[in-house]
């Protein structure tokens, strides 16, 4: 597309919204909404999204469907590599073409190929190979992005991930994404933000690249901290690292908010997860929880001190509020481990749960008189397979955590759909992980919001997921830019309305 399209392209956009129009939002990558719930609620309509996980394409169908057709081309699963923004404005049937449809361009490209939590998977797959992430080919997709950046002429684009795309091998992709926005005439801006300093019950840090048509005569502004937070030792060493190859020269990357001490302190686990059921039926009564479906519902909990300002926010999201019960109330069945869940303390890890495992196997021993028993016997190694979990502490020591009550939760991830050990319930008389409704609580998801599929298929998108709370944090600042310009552009110009 010619510069000059472009740029009446972006002007018929932006007299639109000065006629009163509502920006429009375009997202790729949106898996079950989470990003796309913040937009929809600093008021931007959602008018169109690319999800390649059929589930999670199912969930955002069901939670934005607004009237349109669940069976229709709306739910349907696609691949942004296979799609054009073409093709997906004739599916959805919507006026004009891409470049008139969207204002606001979002995308929560893959972050498996960048995050380092995943690189020595990538190492076995490939046979050893060192720098197997670098040649994943979801690393690439940002580049298919571009191309969608030049399709539909977006006044805003938003794109998420984790800290490590700033050193990809020693590579920083959003320094390399925002030289091909500047010179497709955005003004760009990228920092890190972190969810707990905006009312998310978890420590979660993540990168967000914020660009703005020079049309719009703005430049990239980041949401100011609500509450505050001290960052585990953990999350500051993954920031340095993350930071390293930043090149504050460029004038892209915008320094990180401290937030004030002043501030109100970050949401705790509790505040987040104590409205919700009591769950004991996994250990009592495990035919229960195995006939129990996602969709089951179960009532909230009458608390005597009544319920905190996040429970009520969640249960009274606008279109998404729910009165007296809630879904999402499975868990996984571990019977071994739930008398260690019982006996960890609050923020014990994996270490500390192998060695109560050890003492209790020990315990065992002596209360059989198999103590002189020898170790190679089937009688030792079954009891020990009964109460040992076999992973090596020093291999797998972040493998458990159990929430700490007065503080926010650690970074939910999409190995949730696996294994949800690294979010131990703080009620150790519930000797439980968290439940799907508890993941989502702590990952800012409304009560209302409905995942499709089963239980691991849950955990995973909620894993995946932006926090809407971050999402809508973000939004509402872009949402704030939009109309800024909108008011203030030139009323006697020869911008027609789309």
């Amino acid at each position: 597309m010619i510069a000059g399209d472009a740029h009446l392209i972006r002007q018929n956009k932006l007299a639109r919204l000065r006629s009163g129009g509502r920006p429009r939002a375009l997202e790729i990558c949106s898996g079950a909404g989470g990003l796309s719930l913040g937009l929809h609620t600093a008021g931007i309509e959602l008018a169109a999204h690319i999800e390649i996980d059929p589930e999670a394409a199912a969930s955002y169908a069901l939670n934005f469907a607004n009237g349109r057709d669940l069976q229709g081309p709306w739910a349907l699963p696609r691949d942004m590599e296979r799609i054009s923004a073409d093709q997906l404005v004739a599916e959805l049937k919507l006026p004009g073409s891409a470049a008139d449809s969207f204002d606001v361009l979002a995308a929560g490209l893959p972050c498996q190929a960048f995050a380092r939590i995943g690189r020595s998977k990538l190492r076995s797959i490939s046979g050893g190979e060192e720098d197997a992430f670098q040649k994943d080919p979801r690393a690439s997709l940002y580049r298919r992005f571009l191309k969608y950046v030049e399709d539909t002429q977006p006044l805003a684009i938003v794109i998420e991930n984790v800290p490590d795309i700033l050193n990809f091998g020693g590579h920083n992709v959003p320094e390399e994404i925002c030289e091909h926005l500047e010179a497709a005439g955005y003004s760009t801006g990228y920092t890190l933000l972190n969810a707990a300093y905006f009312g998310v019950p978890q420590i979660r840090e993540r990168l967000f690249i914020v660009a703005l048509a020079r049309i719009l005569g703005e430049t990239p502004r980041f949401p100011e901290p609500t509450h505050f937070a001290e960052l585990p030792i953990g999350y500051q060493g993954s920031r340095r690292v993350a930071l390293k190859h930043v090149d504050q020269a460029s004038g892209r990357f915008h320094q990180l908010h401290q937030p004030a001490a002043t501030l109100k302190p970050a949401v705790s686990t509790r505040e987040a997860l104590g409205d919700l059921p009591r769950i004991t039926e996994h250990a009592t009564d495990p035919k229960v929880m195995r006939r129990r479906k996602l969709t089951d519902e179960l009532p909230y909990r009458t608390l005597k001190n009544g319920i905190s300002d996040y429970a009520r926010m969640m249960r009274d999201w606008k279109g998404f509020a729910r009165e007296t019960m809630t879904d999402g109330h499975l868990v996984r069945l571990t019977p071994r481990d739930f008398p260690i869940f019982e006996a960890m303390k609050h923020g014990a890890d994996y270490p500390q749960a192998k060695k109560i495992a050890e003492e209790m196997f020990e315990q065992a021993l002596r209360r059989k008189r198999l103590t002189s028993i020898h170790k190679n016997s089937s009688a030792y190694r079954d009891l020990r397979a009964e109460m040992v979990p076999p992973y090596d502490p020093e291999k797998f020591p972040n493998k458990w955590w159990k929430l700490d009550p007065a503080k926010p939760s650690r970074t939910l991830t999409a190995h949730m759909g696996k294994d949800t050990y690294s979010h131990i319930h703080y009620d150790s008389q519930q000797c439980r992980t968290v439940s799907a409704r508890e993941a989502a609580r702590l990952q800012s998801f409304p009560d209302g919001f409905v995942f499709a599929g089963a239980m691991n298929a849950a955990f995973r998108q909620i894993g995946n997921a932006v926090p809407p709370l971050l999402g809508l944090a973000v939004a509402r600042v872009l949402r704030e830019q939009l109309d800024f310009a909108a008011r203030n552009v030139d009323s006697t110009s020869d911008r027609q309305v789309a």
